[in-house]
């Protein structure tokens, strides 16, 4: 599931939660939402992980 898809799910426990007085369910939207966080945390390092490479690349096949 994406981080997204992750972020929806908590945010929507977590409000059932509040208007059910269910706690679990409230710590359960929170820990979602955390993990949407660092699933889209994780993205974001990917993707300038990639850019760099593909930098790195551009510059060693200028020199050739």
């Amino acid at each position: 599931m994406s981080g997204t898809a992750d972020e929806i799910k908590g945010r929507t426990k977590e409000a059932v939660g509040v208007l059910t007085d269910d706690k679990e369910l409230q710590r359960e939207g929170k820990t979602d939402q955390a993990a949407a966080d660092a699933k889209n945390k994780l993205d974001n390092a990917n993707d300038w992980a990639k850019d760099k490479i593909d930098d790195i690349k551009d510059k060693l096949n200028k020199d050739d």
